[in-house]
């Protein structure tokens, strides 16, 4: 069976600090593009950050440039999201998802292309 499973979400006061994985199993991500995407209740789905095959493209959307950063594991077949300088803003359901054929990493998050999807992991920033 080929699935994502998003960990590591949770409570956080404003400033905290979270990181959120997204295993692989049933495939191997190596080829593929994995992008981290969020939702928050009455809005559309943001993409946030992804990341290219190779690790050479990396894309951050401007809401969480300079806090969060993307990176991936091979080998644990795993991709990760650090989360710095947590905001009551950032409070969402946090999806990662990955796609076999991107045009760029700047697509894939802006467009939420996805061929595979987790099921999401509540991040709550609150004090």
């Amino acid at each position: 069976q080929l699935q994502l499973v998003e960990s590591g979400g949770g409570s956080v006061q404003p400033g905290g600090s979270l990181r959120l994985s997204c295993a692989a199993s049933g495939f191997s991500l190596d080829y593929y593009g994995v992008g981290w995407f969020r939702q928050a209740p009455g809005k559309e789905r943001e993409g946030l950050s992804c990341i290219s095959s190779n690790n050479k493209s990396i894309y951050y959307a401007d809401s969480v440039k300079g806090r969060f950063t993307i990176s991936r594991d091979n080998a644990k077949n795993t991709v990760y999201l650090q989360m710095n300088s947590l905001k009551p803003e950032d409070t969402a359901v946090y999806y990662c998802a990955a796609r076999s054929r991107i045009t760029t990493v700047q697509a894939m998050c802006v467009l939420n292309r996805g061929d595979y999807w987790g099921q999401g992991t509540q991040v709550t920033v609150s004090s």
